[in-house]
């Protein structure tokens, strides 16, 4: 009943009642409930930071997830998370920010190398890749030696680096065990050729 009043608030205005459930026991209510307030323009920075550190998974999944639309920093500690999802959505939303902080693009590169968790890792590859900071560029060509997961996700990135390492690796990367990371190699490395007018030929009369 309290997660129905939670949705309803936003198409209400009631940015009150939103509020108001912000403190439910229920999880899935508090997670709506921050919903509507971002939809009604009504969630603070304060209110937001909180959730950050909400006793449920999901609520502070839900908390990150409106963060990366908005314009304040990722929390270096949402990224320390005990629940991999929730690293996994931290990951997701610095991979959306706009002139990520060097701490920020550090702990994406950690968590890209370390991480115990397969999605964890593939989602901090996949936000170097996003970010396209040289800082992450040796964390990428590192995470091509990992599951082909991941392998695929860090060819995908190298898309967004200029520098000499990228074509070699996409070259090595022809020989993949992975079709699809052969494919994306390949698709990669054709898109990235100049033809020359001398490849050309001359023009026809």
């Amino acid at each position: 009943m309290n997660r129905r009043k939670a949705i309803l608030s936003r198409h209400s205005g009631d940015y009150k009642l939103a509020i108001s459930l912000l403190d439910d026991e229920d999880a899935k209510v508090r997670g709506a409930a921050l919903s509507s307030l971002e939809k009604l323009g009504k969630l603070s920075k304060k209110i937001l930071e909180k959730y950050f550190y909400d006793p449920s998974p999901e609520v502070r999944k839900r908390a990150i997830e409106l963060l990366a639309k908005r314009p304040e920093e990722i929390p270096l500690n949402v990224l320390d998370d005990e629940d991999s999802l929730v690293v996994e959505t931290a990951c997701w939303a610095a991979g959306e920010k706009e002139n990520p902080t060097q701490e920020l693009i550090n702990q994406l590169c950690f968590i890209a190398d370390s991480h115990s968790d397969q999605l964890c890792r593939e989602a901090a590859v996949a936000a170097l890749g996003s970010i396209g900071s040289p800082l992450g560029l040796a964390t990428v060509l590192e995470a091509l030696k990992d599951k082909p997961a991941i392998r695929r996700r860090a060819v995908i990135a190298l898309a967004a680096f200029d520098d000499p390492k990228v074509d070699e690796a996409l070259k090595k990367s022809l020989n993949d065990r992975d079709w699809q990371v052969r494919q994306i190699a390949e698709d990669l490395l054709d898109a990235s050729r100049v033809i020359s007018p001398v490849d050309i030929g001359p023009r026809p009369n």
